[in-house]
């Protein structure tokens, strides 16, 4: 199961694109999943928001059974799925889609962001709240401060602190995106929490659907 999980890796890496992305962002949606505690059912939501004003417009979610066990580097295999069903339930698709996980900053290059947009065609950006690749190059303490993300010699993200005092965010293109699109649109989406604000609302969410 693992061994054929990481040979897709290592083929679908090849088709993701970073391109930028034809027009503004006028929507964006963020996506997080969460299994019980039994690792049995696994919960999805999406949250939809117009930017830049960052009005949230709708929510959405989904639940199901929990298809693959967890694997650090594949967590895709559990989420991708559920995330899916969940942005379907939107009544308008998304300009971009945040997704907490990894994009390209992953050690086959292809993480949970760069998974769902390869198989939704669809541009994502990774959100990550821990590093899993790449040298730890903490930012200064100042918002918005950012430090390149560097793995086998070539820069796969941006490490970036998001509010002052606060632990930093991974940030890394998914699909569809280039990486200064992944960073003006990361920090459009952040209010006074770490995380931006489709990410978080979607993080409610799976743990409100999960209680």
């Amino acid at each position: 199961m693992y061994a054929e999980a990481v040979a897709l890796q290592e083929e679908l890496r090849h088709q993701v694109r970073l391109v930028p992305l034809p027009r503004p962002p006028r929507l964006v949606a963020g996506v997080d999943a969460i299994c019980d505690r039994e690792d049995k059912r696994i919960f999805g939501a999406a949250a939809l928001y117009r930017y830049p004003e960052m009005e949230l417009l709708e929510e959405a979610g989904a639940v199901g059974e929990c298809p693959f066990p967890y694997r650090t580097g594949l967590l895709s295999f559990r989420e991708v799925p559920i995330l899916m069903a969940a942005l379907a339930q939107l009544k308008e698709r998304p300009d971009v889609v945040l997704v907490d996980g990894q994009g390209i900053a992953h050690p086959r290059g292809l993480g949970l962001a760069a998974h769902l947009g390869l198989v939704m065609d669809i541009p994502t950006i990774g959100v990550a709240k821990s590093r899993l690749v790449g040298e730890d190059n903490e930012p200064d303490a100042a918002a918005g401060s950012c430090n390149a993300l560097i793995w086998k010699g070539k820069q796969v993200g941006l490490i970036l602190r998001t509010q002052k005092g606060k632990k930093p965010l991974y940030i890394s293109p998914g699909h569809r995106i280039t990486l200064p699109e992944c960073l003006e649109i990361t920090l459009g989406c952040v209010s006074r929490y770490r995380l931006p604000l489709p990410v978080r609302q979607a993080d409610l969410l799976s743990r409100r659907l999960r209680a």
